[in-house]
């Protein structure tokens, strides 16, 4: 990956639906290079996906979850993951192990989603912080 392919997804992360004819004109090269810098990109991984970033008025929370020493976190998120309200889940390190994050429709259901966190086996504690405000970055 080299600083055109890095510019090229600074502008996607801001907004996956920019044209590649804007992009081509931000970055200084043509649609077609960016076209194919962008299916290359694809192609290795390195752009896994392109989604929505939403703001519908919910309630959103990043619940951080800790789990004993024994278990598969990546088995964890991919539960996690499944969830309806859930839009990201991060195998981190540090205190917590999978952090992820939610977007309901009011605090009853956030809470709702923090019982079912803590109903599941594997879970030793968790810890919840509401996002009161979010910038693209």
């Amino acid at each position: 990956m080299d600083d055109l392919d890095r510019q090229i997804l600074n502008i996607l992360r801001r907004d996956a639906r920019t044209p590649y004819t804007e992009i081509a004109d931000s970055v200084g090269t043509s649609e077609g290079t960016v076209r194919n810098r962008v299916e290359s990109l694809v192609d290795e991984g390195v752009i896994e996906r392109f989604t929505v970033a939403t703001r519908t008025g919910n309630v959103k929370a990043m619940i951080e979850v800790g789990v004993d020493v024994s278990v598969d976190t990546h088995d964890i998120s991919e539960r996690v993951a499944e969830w309806q309200e859930v839009d990201f889940v991060w195998q981190v390190s540090g205190e917590e192990d999978v952090v992820f994050v939610v977007d309901a429709q009011d605090t009853e259901r956030v809470n709702e989603i923090i019982t079912q966190t803590r109903e599941l086996e594997e879970v030793v504690s968790t810890k919840t912080r509401l996002i009161l405000d979010e910038r693209v970055g």
